[in-house]
């Protein structure tokens, strides 16, 4: 499965952003879709991630209330909608894509797209 992540970009604090996740040649069909975040000199975090079979999902808790993971009308898309952005959410945001169901941990993921970068600015 090859990913695009999209849609990154310049805002300021409390903008709101939209992700895309898009897959090629393929459709997510029984895969899990994450996203992720890494900042300068952090490690990579989770995010949320969304179940594309049953639209089931979860979400780290710096993302809940804020972010919300969702399915394309397109069966190889997932989106990331961003609100309410600070400071510490500006990173280069992943998506990536695993059979191990709702999982949070960076290593369950076996494909990965490039990521696009999300700044916000004060």
């Amino acid at each position: 499965v090859q990913l695009q992540a999209s849609g990154g970009g310049l805002v300021q604090v409390g903008d709101s952003l939209r992700l895309s996740c898009a897959a090629s040649g393929r459709t997510f069909g029984p895969y899990n879709i994450g996203w992720f975040r890494q900042a300068p000199g952090k490690e990579r975090e989770f995010v949320a991630v969304i179940n594309w079979s049953r639209g089931s999902t979860y979400y780290a808790d710096s993302a809940k209330g804020r972010f919300t993971i969702s399915r394309g009308n397109a069966k190889n898309t997932v989106y990331l909608q961003m609100s309410s952005l600070k400071p510490g959410d500006a990173a280069r945001y992943y998506c990536a894509a695993t059979l191990r169901g709702l999982s949070r941990w960076p290593n369950d993921y076996t494909y990965w797209g490039q990521g696009t970068l999300v700044t916000v600015s004060s």
